[in-house]
């Protein structure tokens, strides 16, 4: 009879495994925007799925054209790029014209993302990346918006969505302003309810604050994001527009108007949670979440754009390495806190 040999394998740590690895997170984020990603289309219609598709697929292709390029197996596999692709499309004015989606999707993946490595390097959403570049470089298309729920959605397609590169766009329905612009040129409040239903004009897939916080909530539910940090924006948010409300409400909108209007509730869920441009530490994630919390609200109210928490959370994952690296916990079995440079 052969002799039973036990053998006593030792590995570094983490000894605990999760028991999920980057495709399930990632597939699953995915699910999380599929709901989003269906009331976009249904509240815009054809013009909404063509800029979404286009945003989606001009990430895809470009991910996996690179890795050809440069002799790596395509990671389009992954789900990351998808995530990417949709987020970046999502973000999207209704209407852009999809020439101009198609650039700004080179660019979320290969100045944002591949540039700096691919996953688990680049230090800034790549997905935000993209539409920073469209922001800067196209300003009117930018803030050129759709009204939604029109009763020929589905029938015709707008002539700005089809224009030829490199020529100014032509609406041929009337553009409406968000919320925000309402609010902050005009003093008109836009109803809570139609914000939070998404019954309202603006991106894509930002308007229905409601099933973006349930998509968020399905994924904190299955431990795929960390939710101190959408905590702690959602805190600060509230703290300052809430103090400032309290001395001027003529002036300052309503912590409940500032939590539902804009990409406040799909950037604190889905961007500023990304785990590459994210700190690591709990201590930090609350610092991160507290910073980009109280950027909105600065840039919102005193900023030149009705809108901030693009600027909000790049300017947030460029401080996450301090965050990192100033707060660090305590090595286990020293007494003080080591600092590594």
């Amino acid at each position: 009879m052969a002799k039973l040999v036990k053998t006593l394998e030792i590995r570094t740590s983490p000894h605990i495994l999760s028991g999920y690895d980057v495709d399930t997170i990632m597939f699953n984020v995915v699910l999380a925007l599929a709901p989003i990603t269906a009331f976009a289309v249904y509240a815009f219609g054809w013009t909404a799925l063509l800029t979404l598709g286009t945003a989606l697929v001009s990430c895809v292709l470009t991910e996996h054209l690179l890795c050809v390029l440069s002799g790596r197996e395509s990671t389009i596999g992954d789900w990351s790029v998808t995530i990417t692709g949709l987020l970046y499309g999502l973000t999207l004015p209704p209407g852009l014209p999809l020439w101009m989606v198609a650039v700004g999707g080179v660019v979320a993946v290969a100045i944002g993302k591949a540039l700096f490595g691919g996953l688990g390097y680049n230090p800034f959403n790549p997905a935000l990346v993209g539409r920073a570049f469209l922001q800067a470089a196209f300003p009117v298309a930018m803030t050129s918006w759709m009204p939604g729920f029109a009763a020929d959605r589905f029938s015709s397609l707008p002539f700005s969505s089809l224009t030829l590169p490199f020529t100014e766009p032509v609406y041929d329905t009337v553009t409406t302003a968000t919320p925000l612009a309402l609010w902050k040129f005009d003093r008109v409040l836009t109803d809570a309810g139609d914000m939070a239903l998404g019954f309202i004009s603006g991106s894509t897939g930002e308007t229905s604050s409601l099933l973006i916080l349930l998509g968020g909530l399905y994924l904190i539910a299955r431990n795929m994001m960390n939710w101190r940090i959408p905590a702690a924006i959602f805190a600060a948010v509230v703290a300052l527009s809430g103090a400032l409300h309290l001395v001027d409400s003529q002036n300052y909108a309503s912590p409940l108007f500032m939590l539902f209007s804009g990409g406040l509730m799909l950037g604190a869920l889905f961007m500023a949670t990304d785990m590459v441009g994210s700190p690591m530490t709990s201590l930090a994630c609350y610092i991160y979440g507290a910073l980009i919390g109280l950027l909105v609200v600065v840039i919102r109210v005193w900023g030149g754009m009705p809108e901030g928490v693009m600027y909000a959370i790049l300017i947030g994952n460029a401080v996450t390495p301090h965050l990192d690296r100033l707060i660090q916990p305590n090595v286990y079995g020293t007494a003080t806190q080591k600092r590594h440079p």
